[in-house]
């Protein structure tokens, strides 16, 4: 028998390129229930659905990136890292 744990924690994030513009500053605090990147990432959606649009959206958990599998800490430093283009 597996067990999931959901928590609900508060974690301070960064965002860069568009998604700070989407989420209104270069930093927030974000009020959701899970323990896993993965879980992040369908709250941030949930919370602000044109993240849905970054499919390839990175996210770094303590200045690595970090797999959806990440378990996350109220402690760690999150950073939203959209794709870049350029020439």
């Amino acid at each position: 028998m597996t067990l999931s744990y959901i928590c609900c924690m508060v974690i301070n994030i960064k965002a860069f390129g568009i998604c700070k513009d989407w989420l209104g500053g270069r930093e927030i605090t974000l009020d959701f229930e899970g323990a896993t990147v993965q879980r992040l990432r369908s709250a941030l959606i949930q919370r602000y659905p044109q993240m849905s649009q970054l499919p390839s959206l990175l996210i770094a958990v303590n200045r690595e990136y970090a797999d959806d599998q990440t378990t996350l800490k109220a402690t760690d430093e999150v950073a939203l890292i959209p794709p870049v283009s350029g020439g």
